[in-house]
């Protein structure tokens, strides 16, 4: 959502009111999830995108209303009922939750957009509280608390137990920038976004795995760096793709990037007294995630090699490797797809599972369908209710 932020530093710093919805909770299918946000400007174009069609019609159409006649803040949910996935094209049954919420003194915001600009940019990570719904304690809508990561704060949601609320949860969030709609106690409701830097891949060694790495880290929006100590492997014209590519030894390498804990590094180098070297000081790096290409007799040794070394137990076992999902890759296209499915569940909290429909459930629908042809019952005819999406 960096354009959002960004558009509403520039709008901010003109002193123009604007209103930003977002999406603050999903249930179901729904084409966009908590996160999503809509900037919409006094004139009522916008910014950014709550999934499109009817859905981000609607809420576009509620916040230039807002706009027009000075009203918000609003919290609304959307039903996405049949009709209106058969307008779209969209998997029906899912709800989507927003907040639209209109910023009529700019010069407040001001301090908030700029900051997560910045944290964007890699200049630390921050965090906003936002109030969608009090609770039996009280608060305003639309409060706002904002978090630095060296602790300091602007604003409160109205009171002790949920500022402390909203804090535990942003620093739970801060690592990977992620966000979450939180219930308290006393039933009020809050949406807490973190801010940090976006995703980094760091290759060391710059072979044929990281090749397709590279191009399947790019295409899904991470940063990339990469390091070799051979020149014709380390630059522009193998990695154009790469923010930054640096020559270097492997055991510096790292300190010609900024490394956090929403960095991972992959190590590929072209061998073992190369790969524990690297490893170690990816290990000693506050990446949070580390994966070593290889075999597990390879593994094996470099991990000996390493608590020789001193590398603490506890950060041995944070380390991915051999790297990747069992998929059964061999090219390297296929371990790169491999490895960027573990590099992604891992920043997104999945278990790498399959979805597939559980051997349960569908024998249940079998079984209801059997049971209906042998009772002579016709198949229900579709039926498209009238869409009623907006609910305040």
């Amino acid at each position: 959502m960096e354009p959002v932020f960004r558009e509403a530093l520039a709008l901010a710093q003109k002193g123009e009111p604007f209103v930003i919805a977002t999406v603050v909770d999903t249930k179901g299918s729904t084409p966009q999830k908590a996160g999503a946000k809509l900037l919409i400007r006094r004139d009522g174009s916008g910014v950014g995108t709550l999934g499109g069609g009817c859905v981000e019609g609607d809420i576009w159409f509620a916040a230039k209303e807002i706009i027009k006649h000075h009203g918000g803040p609003e919290y609304k949910d959307y039903y996405l009922n049949e009709d209106i996935a058969a307008h779209d094209g969209l998997v029906c049954g899912g709800t989507m939750y927003f907040f639209i919420d209109p910023v009529w003194e700019p010069a407040s915001f001001l301090p908030i957009a700029g900051e997560v600009t910045r944290a964007y940019e890699g200049d630390g990570t921050v965090a906003l509280a936002t109030l969608i719904k009090p609770g039996t304690a009280g608060g305003q809508t639309g409060a706002k608390l904002f978090l630095r990561g060296d602790g300091s704060t602007l604003g409160t949601l109205g009171g002790p137990e949920v500022d402390q609320l909203a804090l535990e949860t942003a620093e739970r969030l801060a690592p990977y920038g992620q966000c979450e709609h939180v219930l308290s106690d006393d039933g009020a409701e809050l949406f807490v976004e973190a801010y940090t830097s976006p995703a980094t891949i760091v290759l060391m060694g710059g072979g044929h795995v990281s090749r397709a790495v590279a191009t399947i880290a790019h295409a899904l929006g991470f940063r990339l760096f990469v390091v070799d100590d051979r020149r014709e492997f380390a630059n522009k014209e193998r990695f154009p793709e790469a923010e930054e590519v640096a020559v270097a030894g492997y055991d510096t390498a790292l300190s010609h990037f900024s490394i956090n804990p929403n960095t991972a590094i992959l190590i590929a180098t072209r061998g073992h007294n190369f790969d524990d070297v690297a490893l170690e000081s990816a290990a000693r790096s506050p990446a949070g995630y580390v994966g070593l290409v290889g075999s597990q007799r390879k593994v094996i040794l470099i991990y000996e090699e390493l608590l020789r070394r001193d590398v603490p137990l506890e950060r041995l076992r944070e380390v991915h490797s051999p790297v990747g999902l069992d998929i059964h890759s061999r090219t390297p296209m296929e371990i790169a797809v491999s490895i960027m499915a573990e590099v992604i569940a891992h920043r997104l909290g999945g278990t790498g599972q399959p979805m597939k429909l559980p051997e349960q459930q569908l024998m249940r629908i079998y079984k209801k369908v059997q049971a209906e042809k042998a009772a002579g019952i016709a198949a229900p005819t579709p039926h498209l209710e009238g869409a009623q999406p907006l609910r305040g």
